[in-house]
């Protein structure tokens, strides 16, 4: 399929160079090396800590945590996501890593539902957000209303001073009548580039191809691109035959890539199974799609059945790609995810497993309470604990514990550790060296104590490959 490929790739730079002579054949070399350096691109699947937000207990979001989009200001990570409890409303969490801890804002939900009878009064989802400015911020989101013709998904447009908001509705809203949820936005050359997945149930139920609608300003007006859609899903039987959940495009290094979650289709629409492909594209509107995909697989994810509404955000050589995580067996239960793709080697990458704020004297942290490393693809791994002793502690015990598919661990220890530095009231930190021959591990920390208890506890994985 690679040769296939490029040997078209060639084709066309031929043509091209034949055609507009020197210059065109310099265009066309340009074009062929990046075809090449696409086609043969490595992508290395970890699975993050994952889930990095589950529902809330009570409130707005008590039912579904769904991805809307990754953005970063400053030294803030905001990650923007839609919540249902009695209708979809967008709301944000806060980190200082992509892979978390994250904190919800207390102020959520900050983009809710438009007044009854509008075009956006049973959900608001799909947030996101492009910087125009030291305090300009754009967000294009979906709205959805029942009208006589059924459900109709519109696009609106807010605005905001700071990525908490307050965030203002465009004043003619909507700024697209129906046209799908919203994937992201690139601009391009003075041009905004408007990505959704658009029709939305024309591949299988709520899945969709993918669209572009493209204008001069952000609040329009936008004209669909008349070859939508942009991609479609591959042939029956394929890996990604049911369609498209949804995609962000980002533009990167002269190349538009975009990461979507596609779905081989099963009749019941909750049991179909969702892993991440990627295409890549010179002008934005024409997309190859990568000869190896799909490039993150769900059944990496202990018990994971989908990754879905796919967000990417790069720093450097790692791409973090957000998404919705549903689980085998779990229906009606959707929390956050997401998969780092290393895209060179070596790399590194920290991890958090553990986050307690104190561990009572005598007790042992739950197994539950971990996140799952997955050690797939992995050649280094340390741990990290901190944690602050009271007056009178004791060593405490670090206990990892290993597992074939990550969902059943065994009961005896694959290693011990023991933090061997007692400082009552004072943050102690140690790292252990670990080359376990396993798939998935996890680790319980025994506070061994009869007196006091130990705070501010964490344990970080730093992997590496």
């Amino acid at each position: 399929m690679r040769l296939g490929l490029l040997a078209s790739g060639l084709v066309v730079v031929s043509s091209v160079a034949y055609s507009q002579g020197r210059g065109g054949q310099q265009r066309g070399l340009e074009v062929l090396s990046k075809t090449m350096q696409m086609s043969s691109k490595e992508f290395i699947q970890i699975p993050g800590p994952n889930p990095l937000l589950t529902p809330s207990l009570s409130g707005w979001d008590v039912m579904y945590n769904e991805t809307a989009d990754i953005f970063k200001d400053d030294e803030t990570y905001y990650l923007y996501y839609h919540g249902y409890e009695d209708g979809y409303q967008v709301g944000v969490a806060t980190a200082d890593h992509p892979l978390g801890p994250w904190t919800k804002y207390e102020k959520n939900p900050i983009l809710k539902l438009g007044d009854k009878g509008s075009w956006e009064d049973i959900h608001v989802a799909c947030a996101f957000v492009l910087k125009e400015g030291p305090d300009k911020y754009f967000m294009w989101y979906s709205g959805m209303q029942k009208g006589r013709e059924g459900e109709t998904w519109g696009i609106g447009l807010a605005t905001a001073s700071h990525p908490l908001g307050p965030w203002t509705k465009h004043e003619k809203n909507p700024i697209m009548g129906h046209f799908g949820y919203v994937g992201g936005v690139v601009k391009h050359k003075g041009q905004y580039y408007l990505y959704t997945a658009h029709p939305i149930g024309s591949t299988g139920v709520d899945y969709s191809p993918m669209s572009l609608a493209i204008a001069d300003k952000p609040e329009g007006p936008y004209i669909e691109h008349e070859g939508n859609p942009i991609l479609k899903p591959d042939e029956w039987g394929s890996w990604d035959d049911g369609g498209f959940s949804e995609a962000e495009v980002y533009y990167h290094d002269g190349v538009f890539h975009m990461f979507y979650g596609g779905t081989k289709l099963n009749p019941i629409r909750i049991r179909s199974r969702e892993s991440i492909g990627y295409a890549y594209s010179f002008d934005g509107i024409h997309f190859t799609k990568y000869a190896n995909n799909p490039v993150a697989i769900c059944e990496m994810q202990p018990g994971g059945e989908a990754f879905s509404e796919v967000h990417a955000y790069q720093e450097g050589s790692l791409i973090y790609l957000f998404h919705t995580l549903r689980y085998e067996g779990r229906q009606g239960h959707e929390d956050i995810g997401v998969q780092v793709l290393a895209t060179q080697r070596p790399f590194k990458l920290r991890m958090p497993l553990l986050i307690q704020d104190s561990l009572e004297a005598g007790a042992t942290s739950p197994l539950d309470a971990c996140k799952p490393l997955c050690l797939d693809k992995i050649t280094s791994t340390a741990l990290t604990c901190e944690l602050t002793y009271g007056a009178r502690g004791l060593p405490i015990q670090v206990h990892v514990k290993s597992s074939y598919d990550g969902l059943t661990y065994d009961t005896v220890d694959k290693h011990t550790f023991e933090i061997s530095s007692v400082v009552p009231g004072e943050k102690v930190r140690q790292t252990f060296d670990l080359t376990p021959n396993v798939k998935y591990l996890k680790v319980q920390v025994e506070n061994p104590s009869d007196t006091d208890a130990v705070t501010d506890l964490s344990v970080y994985a730093t992997v590496g490959g």
